[in-house]
């Protein structure tokens, strides 16, 4: 009886048919299932989100812009995909979260470095940096190009995500023991993606692009000059919101042009001639759009802009503000107080760095008489801050920035619409050098959006701060670490699997 135990088989051919079966019906099973939740989840979508890091929710701005495009945009995303620092997984999640409220919104990525041939076709079509038309130009790289019929625009990938040097610890894995100088390394604080696709595909609904001036002849930065003072990079802004900026010199008969949306003025250091300021105070009373920034040297120096200002209802002190608290320098004025109520709302978590502002008060009644322009602060300096030369008035805040709006009066034409002038006591916070500091840029963007009427683009539509998860550990840490995965765990799942093996063998 022990022989005829000992050599009966393991399975029996009933056992193994039963066992065949078993796994082809819980198989057959899994795949329905799998089926049916694919087939729900396509009939009855809605996304969810299992962590902040990694979910893309957008702004009703942009969901109302999304529902109400037509037209079918391809997004190219022109990227080295296995590059970890340019943040394309959170590009491809933003693009997707917008070709799943638009199906008219159709993504395709062409990796430059593994794909050459796509790659240069991509060049040409789009007339990229390094393709047959600009041979000299450096090589292109890491774009997000729009492109609906026969328009196209394209967002510099390094635009997207703002960073910010900050100094490295020996804690931090890539800190050099032997280096002697302060190791400063990028981290990303701010993700702009949305603002500045929604931007583009808002530009690409409109037929042509609107079109600023740029007035020159009064020693004012040059939009061509890409010297720490140049203006290169504030034309370059202006261009990603769809923007043209030329220059403008009121000379002789030469009047603001009829298609001009918006007129800017930046750091004049000579007085302009009484013709100028008066067209450029008829364009205004007509429904102009005007950004105007003062700047330190023209305190002393009077520009004749002043004036003008002041009957709009803002004063431009001939004086600038001085707060060490806020940066440690009396040339430097941190601004983090903005005005909640205004179009500079999604910023308020944020900060401005400004150099050697003059401050603006309001000139006229405290409150705006019925039909009178409106005037907004929207930035000011803290309350430590204090006027540089006159320190009789002790230390308090000053509006740094303003906005005003003169809605159409009854018997008043103004064909050019509602009048709006953002005036400001700086104009290097927006030069090549500084525009890159702080919220600098997002400032430039949010009010030439609100002096081109581009409120698509402010309410509910900022920034995101980046979240950065670090683990730091040191060199002995990381050997440790190190060996556990490479060593330990495989080793460990070697010796269980030789334990099982050897009573089996029993």
């Amino acid at each position: 009886m022990n022989t005829a135990l000992k050599s009966r088989p393991s399975f029996s051919p009933a056992s193994r048919w039963k066992i065949g079966f078993d796994v082809v019906l819980r198989t057959v099973l899994v795949v329905a299932v799998a089926g049916m939740v694919n087939f729900l989840g396509a009939r009855f979508y809605h996304r969810f989100y299992l962590n902040e890091q990694t979910r893309v929710e957008l702004s009703t701005r942009t969901l109302a812009l999304l529902h109400s495009l037509t037209n079918h945009v391809e997004v190219t995303l022109y990227y080295d995909t296995h590059d970890p620092e340019n943040f394309y997984p959170d590009i491809v999640d933003l693009v997707n979260a917008y070709h799943d409220v638009n199906n008219n919104i159709s993504l395709r990525t062409v990796d430059y470095v593994r794909d050459a041939v796509t790659a240069m076709k991509v060049k040409e079509k789009f007339n990229l940096p390094g393709s047959i038309a600009t041979p000299n130009a450096p090589p292109a790289k890491d774009l997000i190009i729009f492109a609906c019929g026969d328009r196209h625009d394209v967002v510099p990938g390094e635009a997207i995500v703002q960073f910010k040097r900050v100094p490295l610890t020996p804690n931090d894995s890539n800190f050099d023991p032997k280096e002697k100088r302060i190791q400063f390394m990028k981290r990303p604080v701010l993700f702009n993606g949305e603002v500045m696709f929604t931007s583009k595909l808002l530009a690409l609904s409109h037929a042509q692009p609107l079109k600023a001036y740029y007035l020159k002849g009064h020693s004012e930065p040059s939009l061509d000059s890409t010297e720490n003072g140049g203006y290169r990079k504030f034309a370059l802004q202006l261009a990603q919101n769809d923007i043209l900026l030329n220059n403008l010199e009121l000379s002789g008969d030469t009047d603001v042009p009829v298609d001009c949306s918006l007129l800017v003025i930046a750091g004049p250091m000579t007085k302009l001639y009484e013709p100028d300021l008066q067209k450029i105070d008829r364009y205004l009373t007509e429904g102009g759009k005007l950004m105007l920034l003062f700047n330190y040297y023209s305190r002393r120096q009077p520009t004749g802009l002043e004036p003008i200002m002041q009957r709009w209802g803002v004063n431009v002190l001939p004086d600038y503000v001085n707060d060490q608290a806020s940066s440690g320098n009396d040339q430097v004025v941190i601004v983090r107080n903005f005005n909640e109520k205004t179009f500079v709302n999604p910023l308020t978590e944020l900060w401005l760095e400004m150099a050697l502002p003059r401050a603006l008060v309001k000139s006229g009644p405290a409150t705006a008489p019925t039909g009178g322009p409106q005037v907004d602060a929207l930035v000011s300096s803290s309350d430590t801050s204090a006027l540089a030369d006159d320190q009789s008035t002790g230390p308090r805040n000053y509006p740094l920035i303003a906005a005003i709006e003169q809605k159409p009066v009854a018997g008043v034409t103004a064909p050019r619409g509602n009048t709006r002038i953002v005036v400001a006591g700086d104009s290097f916070f927006l030069d090549n050098e500084l525009i890159e500091a702080g919220a600098n840029r997002d400032f430039l963007n949010y009010a030439v959006n609100w002096l081109c009427d581009h409120e698509q683009l402010l309410n509910g539509i900022g920034p995101r701060p980046v979240t950065e998860f670090r683990l730091a550990l040191s060199a002995h840490q990381l050997k440790q670490l190190r060996w556990l995965l490479l060593g330990a765990l495989p080793g460990g799942v070697l010796v269980l699997g030789w334990l099982v093996w050897l009573v089996r063998r029993k």
